[in-house]
């Protein structure tokens, strides 16, 4: 049977999330892993792995992430965090009020514009690679981002600070802070970031690299926030091969439905005037 499963992966620093997929690939004998939502070197944090057929399902993982992040106020840095070269830029004289005023200001969507030390492609080429080949790097169109939560943890000293962010898919982080250096005028970079949150998968139920991660498999139907249709074997033999079920669902919102036989995911339909048509179909091989 073709393995279908999740990992809650917890990337250590130092590592890229390409690395931990490379290691997975080996530990597990298997080729076909992805992720979503990449995590720089230097952070930390929850990675969501799908093994498998799993890798088919990653588009339908919720979105939505959680960080703490420790700024550095008075310098900006090239990379945006701790790894670029830094440049002073004036002594942080800011309040713990004003501090706070401004966190405010970046709740809610706005359009933020990404890093250069960043994976996003354009025309074909990663802007981290340019930037780190001195080539020319292209206008940086700005993306809509949504900051949930924003609130500060810590405020020990005023060249330091460190904040909790709830934002939505392909919020950066670095940009979020280098965007609060420049609102209180004294520039700022992330020193460091923990990846708390990604989805429902969490960081205190995260597993480190190891010879039997395989242990800690979550079923995709436990994973995934869709409703669930559990299917008898007839309607199994119709699913497999891809044809429509009719069904009688009462008046509801959902449109995608996980439909289960035997406790295994074996379908992703849409709902349409009480016929499910099959969106993605998952054979047991």
């Amino acid at each position: 049977m073709v393995p279908m499963y999740f990992l809650n992966v917890y990337k250590e620093k130092g590592m890229t999330s390409f690395d931990v997929i490379h290691k997975l690939r080996k530990v597990l004998n298997i080729k076909k892993i992805g992720h979503s939502g990449t995590l720089d070197p230097l952070a930390q944090g929850v990675l969501q792995v799908a093994v498998g057929s799993a890798s088919r399902l990653l588009e339908y993982l919720d979105d939505d992430k959680e960080y703490i992040a420790q700024i550095k106020f008075g310098y900006t840095s090239t990379t945006e965090d701790e790894e670029g070269e830094k440049t002073f830029v004036k002594e942080p004289d800011f309040s713990k009020d004003e501090l706070l005023k401004t966190l405010d200001l970046f709740k809610g969507k706005s359009l933020q514009i990404p890093p250069k030390y960043s994976a996003i492609k354009i025309n074909g080429k990663k802007l981290c690679d340019l930037s780190r080949q001195n080539k020319e790097i292209p206008e940086i169109k700005p993306r809509e981002v949504e900051i949930y939560k924003i609130k500060l943890l810590n405020f020990n000293t005023p060249d330091s600070a460190e904040i909790l962010v709830s934002c939505s898919k392909g919020t950066y982080i670095r940009s979020l802070i280098r965007d609060i250096g420049e609102k209180l005028g004294c520039g700022a970079y992330m020193s460091d970031l923990t990846r708390i949150k990604a989805g429902n998968f969490t960081l205190k139920d995260s597993i480190k690299l190891s010879p039997d991660i395989e242990n800690f498999a979550l079923n995709p139907i436990n994973v995934l926030n869709l409703n669930k249709i559990e299917i008898n074997e007839n309607q199994y033999k119709q699913v497999i091969n891809g044809n429509p079920l009719k069904c009688n669902i009462n008046k509801s919102n959902n449109k995608k439905y996980m439909l289960i036989f035997n406790n295994r995911l074996v379908s992703i339909a849409n709902l349409s005037d009480n016929i499910l048509k099959m969106e993605k179909v998952f054979k047991s091989e």
